[in-house]
């Protein structure tokens, strides 16, 4: 009892002397430095070795989630590094990630909902202040994305003036302020190769919006597809043959169902509608896993989920019934990191 009293002493005293330490500016700064140091040397656990590899910064749709952000996805290709669309608080994931926007080589655009694009005005910022670029951001994308860009550009045009003004040019420098835009021909589909690294726009179905984009990597006889948006579609299915990887979206439409009778209940017609109207271009869990089994693919990833699930009831009844079409698949969360290793077979899941 004695020695029970006396640890209860020491720790009331301990407790009561820190309180009185972190009262002081110079410990309080103290901390900041080592908290800040800390947050500057964190890896951002991207491969040290030879890879392939697929970070996702944004998991969810347009409908909320607590925790995930809106669509994107981070491909590094060894040390170079892609962005494919750019939802809504994704841009947060990369920064805190400690990602070296320098690296990034393009920015590759689905199509153009807002869900995709939101933050791209931000990965902007942060890839030209203090980027050490040599040229301005390049984005590939459907037609139409040159009109974003260059609306981008004129809203943050006093933005790129008074950062230039106040920092100079080597942080700011207006020279590579806005956007290296290209648009991307389905004629010509592929948009890069270097002999190492091969990138293969693909037209998927997302009607009304025409044309709506895939995307297919081949980095030293390792692959990926990332569908973007859309419905069942043979596309899919022939671009994705044998690949290592398939992002394929998800969306469960028996929760939207639920989700919609319930809206109508409360008198929301209009939201309810909504909830009906995506029901037509989007596919579902199932069907994903039919087209990664149709298409012989190694490892089947579940993305821009809709709804996304919120909790463990929710995953499960999120994925209902895949199992049964298909037992090898992973359902995503801001973070997951897959990895594929050049020279080996391995597709490795892991997290940022």
């Amino acid at each position: 009892m004695k020695i029970l009293t006396r640890l209860i002493i020491i720790s009331l005293v301990l407790g009561l002397a820190s309180w009185v330490l972190i009262q002081v500016p110079s410990v309080q700064d103290r901390i900041l430095v080592a908290a800040f140091s800390a947050i500057g040397s964190a890896s951002n656990n991207l491969p040290k070795e030879d890879a392939l590899s697929a970070a996702v910064c944004g998991s969810r749709s347009p409908l909320p989630s607590p925790g995930r952000a809106e669509t994107c996805l981070l491909i590094a290709a060894g040390d170079d590094l892609f962005v494919v669309d750019i939802g809504d608080g994704s841009n947060d994931n990369l920064r805190s990630w400690n990602i070296n926007f320098r690296n990034i080589k393009a920015v590759l655009i689905t199509h153009l909902h807002s869900d995709h694009i939101a933050d791209l005005p931000g990965l902007h910022q942060n890839a030209w202040v203090v980027g050490q670029r040599s040229s301005k951001l390049k984005v590939f994308g459907p037609e139409g994305t040159e009109q974003f860009t260059q609306g981008v550009e004129m809203a943050y045009a006093h933005d790129y003036v008074f950062r230039n003004e106040h920092h100079g040019d080597e942080i700011a420098p207006l020279e590579y302020a806005g956007f290296d835009t290209n648009i991307i021909d389905l004629n010509n589909p592929v948009i890069f190769d270097n002999s190492e690294l091969k990138i293969t726009a693909f037209r998927v179905v997302h009607e009304p919006i025409e044309p709506a984009l895939g995307f297919k990597f081949e980095y030293k006889g390792r692959s990926l597809v990332i569908t973007g948006d859309t419905s069942y579609t043979q596309s899919v299915i022939d671009n994705s043959m044998n690949v290592d990887v398939l992002f394929h979206e998800a969306q469960a439409n028996h929760m939207l169902a639920v989700m919609e009778e319930s809206l109508k209940s409360r008198g929301a017609k209009l939201l309810a509608k909504v909830l009906d109207d995506i029901t037509t271009y989007h596919t579902t869990l199932l069907e994903a896993a039919e087209i990664a089994n149709k298409a012989n693919v190694k490892k089947l990833f579940f993305y821009h989920l809709t709804p996304a699930p919120r909790n463990y009831i929710q995953e499960i009844m999120f994925t209902r019934g895949v199992d049964e079409v298909r037992k090898d698949w992973t359902l995503v969360d801001d973070g997951t990191l897959v990895v594929l290793p050049v020279g080996s077979d391995k597709v490795v899941v892991t997290n940022m």
